[in-house]
């Protein structure tokens, strides 16, 4: 028997099976795939169909259409349904359909009700069939079919989406059935009080078996029997309309498409900060019976992905509330739901924790890095191996903190963490970024220009760690606000940071122009690749330029006539000397009213290797000729410097700090330094052994060189909070 055969007396069935369409021009909704010149509309109408899917809610017409289809098309039409048929049914469909195709040549359509009720195998049975042109298949799903349905049955089928319907579609679909006199009420004059029909189809929501059912009942229980004669007046009251249709069960299926979802749209309803969609989404689910403590267990991963460190006691309320809902159950830990919904809605957000993945993709896709020496555990082999050996302990100093090595070497200028600028998270940001560039400073690169031959820098794995070690960060923070104390520059300014090496002292003044040009000349790619990682969440039009170049060239590189508010640098006159022609060339590009700001270290007045080696006498007859006149690094001290920086900027201000850090004497750094000591007559073994204590106590003495800063301008407050914040 056919699904679709019209019974002989069709009046016992109820009116939603009754006023199923039976052509297109019947049918109501899904005016996106039924329109006029809609893909479906023709195949339909030209009985072209090839194998199609229809997806959607209950109610919206997917059985509906399919019976549409079986009225038009002049193919054999058959129905089963996935959950009362199984492989048996599909067996004796495939024969009849070949009988069909061999004897007549008559094409089958066979249309398969809830088709994700079935299992992997039995979609598997049916799949050669519409392959080889057996069947059509017509399949309808409530559930994903890229989900629920075989990928190959999808794969040659076309998925139609059926949406849920519209007032407007539930109001026609009501009026055809009062109207038709056929299958419906049309013999009658059913009259609605005003908002009874508004009721059904509102409490509907969509669902066009759903309003007929709840029309059929109100209709049909009005007069005090059914049918009255002819013409009769049913008056449909409000009253009888709510009765009619009680409120709607809400459509959810913890299994399926529904209820991941509603679960989507209440995660991203809390992401966005809407505390009313948020709410609602709540509340969908709980009226639908989803457990609450899979609620609680998403909001607790929400508070640690989106709320994150922006508000980092988020995870401690979901924590309480669900702690809470477990003691006191339903219905009042609702509450508790409820509160956990607001304060994630409201709070500030930041996705920062997302770092620790960018992480974990480095650790699967690079080679495994070595942990750095200081860093290894020294309990078992530190005799042998020298493990932890140069590790700070940072409770050690000030603020308990020391800037060291502790990514792996490969890895250094990574940034995993990015900190955002909202909520908590704004009041450690500055800290966090000023540590890390402090940090990055001290382990990459020298301030004080220590290396006292021609050599290229050693960049072995030990020079690392010794430039790690070396605790310097409090010095170099020091020193930079020394340097920029009083600067107050206007946010169009442009500036220039010469041997900017890896940005520390050009992102304070970055913070300051951001309307303006900012230009950093460095010595290498890697210098300039750091930079460039550092500021690349930055907007393009935001971003440094980035130069390598001496800064003797740089000019040459950039725009004729550019002329900077702000032109900074650090040993930009090593070689005083040589490099004092570039200060007159500084002065022709900076603007009326510009600064300079300059840190010069002045290794003639910091500590020498000599000191600390028991072949001292030895060491010092060699350091003669390497601080003699003749070595453009330390042939010159404080009056040289000042001499010429004031010949040309004459009311520069000069101030020397000597600051005193912790310096690790390794193999590699010393190695480094016997270049220089090479003619002492000794050897290298013989040089390296004399320093029998390798962490030692070293001097250093930095000119900080300003002109153009003006008493009258106060410090910058923003720069100060930052440096109160880090303990300077």
């Amino acid at each position: 028997m056919n699904l679709f055969e019209a019974a002989a007396d069709n009046s016992g069935e109820p009116l939603a099976a009754r006023m199923r369409p039976r052509t297109l021009e019947e049918y109501i909704g899904q005016e996106h795939i039924l329109g006029k010149g809609r893909l479906l509309r023709r195949a339909i109408q030209a009985d072209q169909l090839s194998s199609v899917i229809f997806y959607g809610p209950p109610g919206t017409g997917k059985t509906t259409l399919a019976r549409v289809i079986a009225n038009t098309t002049r193919s054999h039409f058959s129905t089963l349904n996935a959950v009362l048929s199984g492989v048996k049914e599909l067996r004796t469909e495939i024969e009849e359909a070949k009988t069909r195709r061999e004897m007549y040549g008559m094409r089958t359509i066979l249309f398969i009700d809830e088709v994700h009720r079935w299992n992997k195998s039995q979609q598997d049975a049916l799949l050669p069939w519409v392959e080889n042109g057996t069947f059509i298949l017509i399949g309808a799903t409530t559930e994903n079919p890229y989900f629920e349905v075989n990928a190959a049955l999808v794969s040659r089928s076309r998925v139609f989406q059926l949406k849920k319907l519209s007032d407007e579609n539930l109001h026609d679909i009501a009026m055809q059935a009062v109207n038709d006199k056929e299958r419906g009420y049309g013999r009658f004059h059913v009259v609605f009080e005003d908002g009874a029909l508004e009721h059904l189809v509102s409490v509907a929501n969509g669902d066009a078996r759903s309003l007929l059912n709840a029309l059929e009942l109100a209709v049909e229980t009005t007069p005090d029997s059914f049918p009255p004669p002819d013409g009769t007046e049913i008056y449909i009251s409000k009253e009888t309309a709510e009765e009619s249709i009680q409120r709607k069960a809400v459509l959810y299926d913890k299994e399926g498409d529904y209820h991941f979802d509603v679960i989507s749209a209440f995660i991203k309803s809390l992401r966005g900060s809407d505390p009313d969609a948020s709410l609602y989404w709540l509340a969908r689910m709980v009226a639908a019976g989803e457990d609450p403590r899979f609620i609680f267990r998403r909001m607790e991963i929400l508070a640690a992905e989106d709320v994150g460190m922006a508000d980092p006691y988020a995870v401690a309320v979901v924590e309480a509330d669900a702690s809470a809902f477990d003691r006191i159950g339903l219905p009042e830990g609702r509450f508790h739901l409820a509160h956990s919904a607001i304060y994630l809605s409201t709070a500030p957000k930041s996705n920062s924790a997302l770092g620790f993945f960018d992480a974990l993709s480095d650790v699967e896709k690079e080679k495994a890095e070595e942990v750095p020496n200081h860093l290894r555990d020294p309990s078992r082999d530190s005799k042998g191996f020298g493990h932890g050996e140069g590790y700070m302990y940072p409770h050690s100093y000030k603020d308990h903190w020391v800037a060291q090595q502790y990514l792996p070497t490969g890895l250094q200028g990574k940034m995993y963490y990015k900190p955002g600028d909202i909520g908590y998270e704004a009041t450690i940001r500055d800290q966090v970024q000023l540590r890390r560039e402090a940090q990055l400073e001290s382990v990459t690169e020298d301030l004080y220009k220590e290396n006292l031959t021609f050599s290229p820098g050693d960049k072995a794995r030990d020079k690392w760690v010794e430039r790690a070690l070396s605790g310097r960060s409090e010095s170099l923070l020091k020193l930079m606000g020394k340097l920029y104390a009083g600067l107050d520059i206007p946010r169009y300014a442009n500036v220039l940071v010469l041997n900017a090496s890896h940005g520390l002292l050009l992102w304070p003044l970055m913070r300051k122009n951001p309307e303006g040009l900012s230009v950093a000349a460095v010595k290498n790619e890697e210098q300039k690749e750091i930079i460039e990682h550092f500021s690349s969440e930055l907007d393009r039009l935001l971003r440094p330029l980035v130069i390598i170049s001496e800064p003797c060239s740089v000019f040459s590189k950039l725009e004729d006539g550019l002329s900077f508010s702000v032109i900074s640098g650090r040993n930009v006159l090593s070689r005083l000397d040589s490099d004092k022609k570039l200060l007159p060339v500084l002065k022709a590009h900076m603007e009326k009213g510009g600064m300079l700001a300059l840190l010069e270290s002045v290794p003639a007045l910091s500590s020498r290797l000599s000191s600390y080696s028991i072949k001292g006498d030895v060491l010092k007859e060699a350091e003669k000729e390497i601080y003699s006149d003749h070595n453009p690094l330390t042939s010159w001290g404080k009056a040289e410097l000042e001499k010429v920086v004031r010949g040309v900027f004459p009311d520069a201000e000069i101030e020397y700090s000597a600051e005193t850090e912790d310096r690790v004497l390794s193999d590699a750094a010393l190695h480094g330094f016997y270049q220089s000591y090479s003619h002492s007559g000794l050897t290298e073994d013989e040089f390296i052994s004399s320093f029998p204590k390798r962490t030692v106590r070293w001097s250093n003495t930095v000119a900080v060189v300003r002109a153009g800063f003006h008493e009258s301008k106060a410090s910058s407050p923003e720069w100060a909070e930052v440096m109160q914040k880090t303990g300077i």
